[in-house]
């Protein structure tokens, strides 16, 4: 089969690598029909994760078609139309009985990073079981890909720990899918004041579309225009969605007595925390690794029409164009870029 592999500098490269075969019970092999690229995957190709080896297929989000099944597997069977979870979760481990999925002894976040992931023509899924969704019919295929993590992280890891509510501010910053996604995930909380803070002017017209009440551009006025938003008293919750130093540092300045910083970025080097400033704040920081606890319930939104998130698809690339898929995605700006879809019908004959 053909698969994308990390190279080690900087450089995905396509290969050919045997299809993937059942090696336990629990485990399934999905022919992939829709894939996408991840912020995370671009970290990887920097080197900023070191757990993620030369070698590796990435990618960790995707839908396909269950080709095969092992003989414990009891909720799939070959044929299914499925959703795949970035997370990997056994469902029977401390951690996945107390929700905290992301960090499943015998799972979590290996797919594209400690195990070949999905940016391949076929994938083996570790415990079925509770790693896969079946795919719902009142949404477009492509726009449920977002359902593997930017649906479920912006949601958990943005508006759930950032305790968004009704009628609170909420600010967010970078507005990338995740960005994005936290915009549209936090309006099921109906808060009063939805603030995106990026560089991206498409990306600010977008977030205006999607409910957006105020647009700031990323720089050194943006402090001063949230205080004047919010009467000098900064934001209730603010949302750091990039990863970068500087956006952590925007997040200090802009939260309320009493507020709370969720930080959703993968950051691959320190950032500084100005206690001196914020010990007497009252202040909550929530950090978290997405456990797609909630993905089933995305889908019922999504169903039902209550998230539609098909504006955040701007490009679609066949597989075979991986390379330009990679570079668009990581000069967004520059191509007007928001969430790339990788289509696999045409390689592996999926129709």
């Amino acid at each position: 089969m053909n698969a994308l592999v990390y190279g080690g500098d900087g450089t995905p490269v396509l290969e050919k690598r045997p299809v993937p075969q059942i090696l336990a019970a629990t485990d399934a092999i999905v022919k992939m029909v829709k894939g996408t690229i991840c912020g995370t995957d671009l970290h990887i190709l920097k080197g900023d994760l070191s757990t993620c080896t030369p070698g590796r297929i990435l990618g960790h989000e995707g839908t396909g078609i269950v080709h095969a099944i092992g003989a414990n597997v009891t909720t799939f069977k070959a044929g299914d139309r499925v959703i795949i979870s970035c997370i990997t979760s056994c469902l029977s481990c401390e951690f996945c009985r107390r929700g905290l999925l992301s960090h499943c002894v015998h799972g979590g976040w290996i797919l594209g990073h400690r195990i070949d992931g999905t940016q391949a023509e076929y994938v083996r899924i570790p415990h079925a079981d509770g790693s896969l969704h079946h795919l719902i019919s009142g949404a477009s295929e492509a726009s449920q890909t977002m359902c593997s993590d930017v649906l479920p992280t912006s949601y958990e890891c943005g508006v759930l720990s950032g305790r968004v509510g009704p009628g609170s501010s909420v600010a967010i910053v970078g507005g990338g899918p995740i960005g994005l996604g936290i915009l549209l995930t936090a309006q099921l909380f109906s808060p009063s004041m939805l603030i995106m803070i990026t560089r991206d002017q498409n990306r600010l017209k977008t977030a205006a579309t999607l409910g957006a009440t105020h647009c700031i551009t990323f720089g050194s006025t943006a402090v001063e225009e949230v205080m004047a938003l919010t009467g000098g008293r900064g934001v209730d919750t603010v949302i750091e969605a990039a990863g970068v130093p500087g956006t952590f540092e925007l997040c200090q300045e802009l939260v309320a007595v009493g507020g709370t910083i969720a930080n959703v970025g993968v950051h691959g080097c320190k950032v500084d925390l100005h206690l001196d400033k914020l010990w007497h704040k009252n202040i909550t920081i929530a950090t978290s690794l997405v456990d797609t606890s909630s993905t089933p319930l995305l889908l019922k939104l999504m169903d039902a029409g209550k998230i539609q998130n098909d504006m955040l698809i701007t490009h679609t690339f066949s597989f075979k164009d991986m390379a330009e898929a990679y570079s668009t995605f990581e000069s967004a700006a520059k191509h007007k870029a928001i969430k790339v879809i990788i289509d696999f019908v045409a390689e592996n004959g999926v129709h």
